[in-house]
């Protein structure tokens, strides 16, 4: 989804297949999009999905299973990447690292952001039954940190395996829609938090890129 191969360079410790920036910026601004339209209808549509969710005795658990440990699965598959990257190809090892640091910069965004903007959670602003228990006041609803995590470690296994997208990138985007029929986040929360889980990402690979292809200029 979002890779395509860099010109390699001799030792280089970062993986050559990083980033197209074109697909990314699409990809993003698409979320962004969907967050400040969903916004000014951010109750009715919220009201419909975690009201139907709520009700329904099959999608409500499947819901609340995949909102409350859907992350695992990511965090799975990004460890089995490590594992695999350091016996086999370093330089996909040091992508990860650096992916790593994007999923921290992310979440930390995130939390910042959040404390900011400060918006009420639905479950706590409007009447409805919720699949999962309303977070505590002040654990504020926007942008997601699940989807923000979600997005972030799904772009950190692309970057580094592309093949890995046509599992994680559903799996991410299950996450960001089970948090909001489990009925704790709006439309707008996951798909802002999405957005910035792959911006964070992608940046930190691409400075860690650049800085490293710098570095074997300056040495050579």
């Amino acid at each position: 989804m979002f890779s395509r191969s860099l010109p390699p360079t001799s030792g280089d410790r970062v993986a050559p297949a990083v980033v197209a920036l074109r697909p990314v910026g699409l990809v993003v601004g698409i979320l962004v999009l969907l967050s400040a339209t969903t916004y000014t209808v951010r109750d009715p549509l919220y009201l419909a999905l975690a009201g139907a969710a709520g009700s329904s005795s099959l999608w409500g658990p499947v819901a609340g299973l995949v909102a409350g440990k859907g992350l695992l699965v990511l965090v799975a598959v990004t460890a089995w990447l490590v594992v695999r990257s350091w016996r086999r190809g370093r330089r996909v090892f040091w992508t990860l690292a650096a992916a790593g640091a994007g999923v921290v910069g992310a979440y930390v965004t995130s939390e910042a952001v959040k404390m900011l903007v400060a918006e009420e959670r639905p479950c706590r602003a409007l009447v409805v039954r919720t699949v999962l228990a309303c977070p505590p006041p002040g654990d504020w609803s926007w942008p997601s940190n699940h989807a923000v995590i979600a997005a972030a470690f799904a772009t950190a296994c692309v970057v580094a395996a592309p093949r890995t997208a046509w599992f994680v990138v559903p799996v991410a985007v299950s996450i960001a829609a089970g948090r909001v029929l489990a009925g704790v986040h709006y439309v707008h929360d996951v798909a802002a938090g999405l957005a910035l889980g792959v911006l964070g990402v992608v940046l930190v690979v691409l400075v860690a890129r650049r800085g490293t292809i710098l570095v074997q200029k300056n040495c050579a």
